[in-house]
C-alpha cells in the first residue's frame, strides 16, 4: 500500500469515527430534539478550534459478545479548544455509541484531559448525555467513575469546572458534576438523580416521574443542586460561554478585564427613593444591583433557589466581582438554610479565583422554628460566616436597610474580616428590631411607655451613627453615590496582601 492509500485510508477510518454510533443514532438524537457530542462542542468552542484527541481508542471488553461490536471513541468525545480565544479543555458523553455509557477507555480518555486541565492551568467542561456505567463491564466502568470523581477533586478551587447535563445522567455519574463548581440544565430534556423513579417505586413504593424527581425545574428551584437552566441546550451553551468571561482561567489568575464604557462615577437619583420610609416594606434588591454595575448587567447565579439571598457576576469598572445580597423582596431577605449553603458555596468559588466580594446588606435576621432548628440552621447559618471570614480577596460591604443580630455579623461585618463597609443613612444596625428589643427590655411596661422606648430605641440604635462612632463603618453614603463608592473601595483594595495560618485545610461546618 503506497502512502497515498494509507493517506486516503485514514481520512475514511476518520470520517468512521466522526459519525459515533452512524446515521440512524445521530437522526435518533435528533428527534429527540438533542444534538450530539460533536455538534455541541462545535457550538460550546470558537469555531474550527476543537482539536480532538483519542478518536479511535476502542473498549476493551469481551463479556456479552461485547468483542463483536468495537466503535471508534468509544461513548466520549474529548479535546480542547478556545472560547473567546482562551485555552479550553471540553468531554462530551456520546449517546449514540452505547448510550453514552462510562467503559473502563472512555472514563482514561476523560481523565486524561481532566490531568491535562489540571496541568495547563485551564478551565474543564463536562457535556453529560449519559445512560451511566457500562453495566457489561461491571467493576471496571465504577472504577472510571472513581478516578473521574478524584481528579475532578484535586482540581477543585484551582481551575473552574462546570458541568451541563443534556440528557439522562443517572447513578454514580451524578457525583462528578456534583463535584464541580456550576452545573447546567436543559428544561424536560435532562435529569438527575442517584436512584431514577423505577428503583425508587420498587424501595419506597413511590410513584413519581424522572421530570418530578430529578428535572431541570425541581433541582433548579427545590435541590439548588442546579446553578443555571436553559430551555434548550444552545442556551446553556450561550450560557456556559458567558460563565467563563467572568472567570478567570485559573486559581493564579485574575479574571479577564474588559473595556468599560459605562462612567465609574455615573449617579443614580432613583436610589433616593428606592429604600422605603417603612422599614417593614419590601423592595427590589436587584434594582440597586443593576443600577451599580457595568450597563446595568447582572449574571444571576440560581435565581430559582433560595430566593431570599442572591448570588451572580457582574462587573464594576470593566472587572469582574461577586455579588452577595438579601432579597427583601423575597421573606423579607431572612436567612435560612437553602439561602446559607448558597451564599457560602458562591463566597468560596469566588475566593479560589481571585474574584472580589461586594455583599449589599439588609437582613432582619435568621429564620425562626423547629423546622430550622432541627435542620441544622445553627451548622448551615456557619458555613456563610466561615466562607466569609477565610476569604481573602477584596470584601466590600453596603448595609441598605436592616443589620440585625446574628445576621449581621455573618454577612461581612468588619470582624470578620471584610476591608470596607459601607452603609446608607437608612441603615439599622442593631441587635434585633426595636419593638422585639422593647418587648423583652420593657415586657411589663404600658402601651404608652412601650411606644416611647420603641421611638427611643430607633432614635439610639435604628440608625447608622452609633456603629459609625465606633469605626465599624467606614463611611456613611448617599444612595445615589453607590457606583463610584463601590468602584473606589475596589480600587483600594486591588493590591490587597491577606495569608491565612497555614494549615493542611479547614473543617467547614458541612
Amino acid at each position: 500500500m503506497d502512502n497515498n492509500q494509507k493517506y486516503k485510508e485514514f481520512e475514511q477510518k476518520d470520517k468512521e469515527a466522526g459519525i459515533g454510533g452512524g446515521i440512524d443514532k445521530i437522526q435518533k438524537q435528533h428527534e429527540q430534539g438533542k444534538l450530539t457530542a460533536r455538534e455541541r462542542i462545535e457550538k460550546l468552542l470558537d469555531k474550527g478550534t476543537f482539536t480532538e484527541l483519542d478518536k479511535f481508542v476502542t473498549h476493551r471488553c469481551t463479556n456479552f459478545g461485547m468483542d463483536k461490536t468495537k466503535i471508534p471513541g468509544d461513548g466520549v468525545v474529548s479535546g480542547y479548544g478556545y472560547v473567546e480565544g482562551r485555552l479550553t479543555y471540553v468531554y462530551a458523553y456520546d449517546f449514540t455509541v452505547y448510550g453514552g455509557s462510562l467503559s473502563a477507555v472512555n472514563a482514561a480518555k476523560i481523565v486524561k484531559v481532566q490531568q491535562m486541565a489540571l496541568k495547563n492551568g485551564a478551565p474543564i467542561i463536562a457535556l453529560n448525555d449519559s445512560g451511566g456505567a457500562r453495566i457489561q463491564e461491571g467493576v471496571e466502568s465504577l472504577t472510571g467513575y472513581a478516578n473521574i470523581f478524584y481528579q475532578n477533586t484535586m482540581a477543585s478551587g484551582v481551575i473552574p469546572q462546570i458541568s451541563a447535563i443534556l440528557g439522562p445522567c443517572a447513578g454514580g455519574a451524578c457525583y462528578s458534576p456534583a463535584l464541580t463548581d456550576f452545573i447546567f440544565m436543559v428544561k424536560e430534556k435532562s435529569h438527575m438523580f442517584v436512584t431514577g423513579p423505577d428503583v425508587v417505586k420498587t424501595v419506597t413504593h413511590e410513584v413519581v416521574t424522572k421530570e418530578e424527581l430529578g428535572g431541570a425545574q425541581t433541582h433548579a428551584s427545590k435541590s439548588g443542586v442546579a446553578h443555571f437552566m436553559g430551555n434548550d441546550e444552545e442556551e446553556v451553551i450561550m450560557s456556559i460561554r458567558e460563565l467563563l468571561s467572568f472567570l478567570p482561567s485559573n486559581n493564579m489568575e485574575d479574571a479577564p478585564k474588559q473595556n468599560c464604557l459605562d462612567d465609574i462615577q455615573r449617579e443614580d437619583e432613583s436610589l433616593m427613593t428606592l429604600i422605603p420610609d417603612d422599614p417593614n416594606m419590601p423592595y427590589e434588591m436587584k434594582d440597586l444591583i443593576e443600577s451599580v454595575v457595568d450597563n446595568h448587567y447582572f449574571f444571576e447565579v440560581q435565581p430559582h433557589f433560595a430566593k431570599n439571598i442572591i448570588v451572580g457576576f457582574a462587573r464594576m469598572g470593566g472587572k469582574s466581582v461577586g455579588i452577595v445580597a438579601n432579597q427583601p423582596n423575597y421573606q423579607a431577605g431572612v436567612l435560612d438554610i437553602d439561602a446559607s449553603d448558597k451564599a457560602a458555596r458562591f463566597i468560596r468559588f469566588c475566593d479560589c479565583f481571585n474574584i472580589p466580594i461586594i455583599t449589599f446588606e439588609d437582613v432582619p435576621g435568621f429564620l425562626p422554628g423547629t423546622t430550622q432548628e432541627h435542620n441544622g440552621i445553627i451548622r448551615h447559618g456557619a458555613k456563610i460566616v466561615y466562607a466569609y471570614a477565610e476569604a481573602t480577596v477584596p470584601k466590600i460591604t453596603l448595609i441598605t436597610r436592616k443589620a440585625y443580630g446574628g445576621a449581621y455579623i455573618v454577612m461581612s461585618s468588619k470582624q470578620t474580616g471584610a476591608d470596607v463597609n459601607l452603609c446608607y443613612p437608612t441603615a439599622e444596625i442593631a441587635v434585633m428590631g426595636a419593638e422585639g428589643a422593647v418587648n423583652i427590655l420593657y415586657r411589663n411596661a404600658d402601651e404608652e411607655a412601650r411606644q416611647k422606648a420603641i421611638a427611643d430605641y430607633k432614635e439610639n440604635f435604628a440608625n447608622p451613627y452609633r456603629v459609625a462612632e465606633l469605626g465599624y463603618i467606614d463611611e456613611i453614603i448617599l444612595p445615589r453615590n453607590t457606583r463610584n463608592k463601590l468602584i473606589q473601595a475596589l480600587e483600594m483594595t486591588k493590591n490587597k496582601s491577606v495569608t491565612n495560618p497555614p494549615k493542611k485545610h479547614g473543617n467547614i461546618p458541612l
